[in-house]
């Protein structure tokens, strides 16, 4: 599989970067809340030299885009600092993640402790209805004695086990920011101070006719439901990362080189292009190279999404992070690290799952206003129960469940969660999206097209007949042919080359050689003006084309003209992938109709579309009549998907509303693609269309979730539901609540990890 070495610009994004432009991705440290990703994402964009900046809270991440020329790596680190939160300078991007197992520990440790403190909390505050008949020698202790016991018990709590949230609160009140945090520390520290004057001055508020309440409990209560929810989050975080993960286990720490005819053993870091890697069964291939010696059968499943070991030889090339089985090899290594096919692709994906989809700009733009909105209707809130004539006490109450269950994570994890699994799941298929706004584009198509040689078919034809004329012989037309196709990429230069090799045929070296696009390709040689190409070709040179002989349907035709004068014809077939009738129906069933673009000739154009199902025909079509067809069917309307492999389909593919490039292509088609089909079979065409669409399903659900559960959780918080059924909720019920809104957004999206194509 060529190597994947290009990274296309989202369409409609930001400007274009300029020539000066560089992009970093830089780990982002202290972010809990879709604010948090706000204010960092503002402070980003507002650094002299940033062009785009695209913060990530799933990730704790952001890519930004920036003139080298007036900003640094450092002064974007200072932006973050200066936002109230840290950032690194990125790590090598093939290195094995560090594991969060000791982060998670660490919170689900606090999260029990809490919790364990708030029940116990709960208990002393009834606890003469049940210490007198469990301990009676303990039903002598004071209320008073056991309100102080319950401070010392919630200051442990709030201190171990909630002091990260504080820190992050009040760094956030000191930059001027407000995020999840703040709600909840303003909702325990003021239920905090409320009970700690309950228990220190209990005259005060009878004397004012107030009840002396404490919420103890509550405080607990809060803390450890938001402390199980970070937990849990951290855990579905992890596991929505395993496919990026899953890539970066697969590259070995060491290699075997061969080094003045011995074996060494060196780190992979030590190995540099050029050096000889000797590969033994049962190891996975350190580095990208090129065989020397040896035979062996390789499994590339998790690379390329071909799930059968194939068979590779002196000259095959190898990918990294592949398992070697019963051969030996001797190999020489091309690509290292961030340029191996491996690097590039852990690259892509991980860019990918960095991006932003346009569904999210709704939730951004709600995020950036929902802690000051909370924060007012908390304190109307309270304003409105002292009116109404609820008491102090039920007031503080009520404002502080307002204050806990409003929950900004769930809108702000909502769709990057469900587009991380997606990306993931999509790379262990072999389909790598290149971001948000490609995955979600391709969801919405409605039109497919198709392109035929390489994409429909094997890609791989084979001559069945040579034809020659005015006194040429066969073997002269064919080596005429392949001396000019030596040069060209194209699937029919192939069987072209292996036909006269098959023959053992002395080709002439070919110079000037240039291709003509969608019509074929020219050179000099033997000091003779070669021309092999379609009729369309000929027709320019100024020659004159002959009958065409008889020829079976799905056959391509190539004329050989010499000084301008046609000296023969070649027939090639090329064989209609078997998985391409299958395809055309699925997409059928999804409502996507099919269209074939193709420079071949309508005859055979029409041939392989009939075999495979397709709506509709384009034939003898050079590049540019290929985009302006795609053109055409989206200024009638459609939403139209390209999927090609070559050179001459670049420009559509770049132009449809979606581009497929299958894998096995030209590396500019894979640069126009939205996203590659490393396979670079048709089926892989089906399978990202059914996963995009049931990411978007999931981002809809995880939004819906998240908007619904804020719009009915806040007002029934605040009561609405009370003056009607004598609804209320805790303060602790609320923190329970909001805790499981993040959770259940991301537990939904770890669905997509179990997708199966159809």
């Amino acid at each position: 599989m060529p190597a994947i070495d290009v990274e296309k610009t989202e369409k409609a994004a930001a400007p274009a970067a300029t020539e000066k432009s560089s992009t970093v991705t830089l780990p982002v440290i202290g972010m809990t809340c879709a604010a948090c990703q706000s204010h960092v994402e503002r402070a980003l964009r507002s650094t002299a030299g940033v062009r785009q900046a695209t913060v990530n809270l799933l990730t704790n991440s952001a890519r930004v885009t920036f003139d080298p020329g007036i900003a640094r790596p450092a002064d974007l680190i200072a932006s973050v600092r200066e936002s109230g939160y840290d950032a690194a300078l990125p790590a090598d991007p093939t290195a094995t993640p560090v594991d969060t197992a000791s982060d998670e520990g660490s919170l689900r440790a606090k999260a029990v402790f809490t919790l364990a403190g708030g029940v116990l909390v709960m208990l002393l505050m009834s606890a003469h209805n049940w210490l007198a008949p469990v301990a009676p020698v303990l039903f002598g202790i004071s209320p008073r004695t056991l309100q102080y016991v319950m401070l010392a018990i919630t200051l442990a709590g709030m201190i171990w086990g909630g002091g990260i949230i504080y820190r992050q609160a009040w760094t956030a009140a000191i930059h001027r920011g407000t995020n999840m945090n703040t709600l909840v520390a303003l909702g325990t520290g003021a239920a905090l101070v409320y009970s700690l004057a309950a228990t220190t001055m209990p005259g005060v508020f009878r004397r004012n006719g107030l009840h002396a309440d404490v919420y103890y409990d509550a405080v607990l209560l809060i803390l450890g439901f938001l402390l199980l929810g970070r937990w849990l989050d951290a855990r579905a975080k992890r596991r929505t990362l395993d496919a990026l993960h899953e890539f970066m286990k697969l590259q070995p720490h060491s290699a075997r080189l061969l080094r003045d005819g011995h074996e060494v053993e060196v780190p992979l870091s030590e190995v540099i292009a050029g050096e000889v890697i000797v590969l033994r069964p049962g190891e996975r291939v350190p580095v990208d190279g090129i065989i020397l010696s040896g035979v062996t059968s390789i499994d590339e499943s998790l690379i390329t999404g071909e799930s059968v070991p194939v068979t590779r030889k002196t000259g095959d090339r190898v990918i990294g992070g592949s398992l070697n089985f019963e051969g030996a090899v001797e190999y020489r290594a091309t690509s290292i690290g961030a340029d191996s096919v491996l690097g590039q692709m852990m690259r892509l994906v991980e860019e990918a799952q960095s991006s932003r989809a346009p569904m999210q700009q709704l939730a951004d733009r709600v995020s950036a206003v929902f802690v000051p909105v909370v924060l007012a209707l908390a304190l109307a809130t309270f304003l409105v129960w002292i009116f109404a004539g609820g008491g102090v006490g039920r007031a503080f109450a009520v404002s502080v469940a307002v204050l806990v269950i409003a929950c900004p994570c769930a809108m702000g994890l909502a769709v990057p969660a469900a587009l991380t699994v997606a990306i993931g799941r999509g790379a262990q298929l072999g389909v790598l999206f290149k971001g948000g706004e490609s995955l979600e584009r391709l969801a919405h198509i409605d039109t497919l097209v198709l392109d035929k040689t390489g994409t429909l078919t094997e890609g791989r034809p084979e001559v069945v007949a040579v034809h020659a004329l005015g006194g040429a012989t066969e073997d002269e037309v064919l080596a005429l042919a392949a001396s000019l196709e030596r040069r060209s990429e194209h699937p029919l230069a192939h069987a072209i080359i292996n036909a006269a090799e098959k023959r053992s045929l002395t080709t002439p070296t070919a110079t000037d050689v240039h291709a003509v696009p969608g019509k074929g390709i020219e050179g000099i040689a033997s000091g003779r003006a070669i021309a092999a190409g379609n009729s369309a070709l000929m027709q320019e040179i100024g020659a004159t084309v002959p009958a065409s002989p008889a020829t079976e349907p799905g056959t391509t035709l190539m004329y050989l003209a010499v000084d301008r004068k046609v000296l023969g014809t070649i027939e090639a077939r090329d064989t209609l992938r078997a998985s391409a009738p299958e395809t055309i129906a699925g997409l059928r069933r999804l409502g996507i109709s099919t269209a074939m673009l193709t420079g071949d000739t309508p005859a055979t154009a029409e041939a392989i579309a009939h075999t495979a199902g397709i709506d509709q025909v384009w034939a003898g079509l050079l590049p540019a009549q290929k985009l302006e067809k795609i053109r055409e069917l989206q200024q009638q309307g459609h939403r139209v998907g390209m999927a090609g492999d070559g050179i001459n389909d670049a420009a559509a593919i770049s132009q449809a509303d979606a581009g497929l490039a299958m894998g096995t292509g030209a590396d500019l088609a894979r640069e126009a693609g939205d996203a590659i089909l490393l396979h670079g079979e048709p089926r892989q065409i089906l399978d990202a269309v059914l996963l995009a669409r049931q990411a978007l399903r999931v981002m809809r659900q995880n939004l819906g979730w998240a908007f619904g559960y804020n719009l009915l959780g806040i007002p029934i918080a605040a009561g609405v539901l009370y003056p009607a059924f004598g609804i209320l909720l805790s303060p602790a019920i609320a923190s329970a609540a909001m805790a499981l809104s993040s959770v259940s957004v991301l537990s939904n999206s770890l669905r997509l990890r179990r997708f199966t194509p159809r």
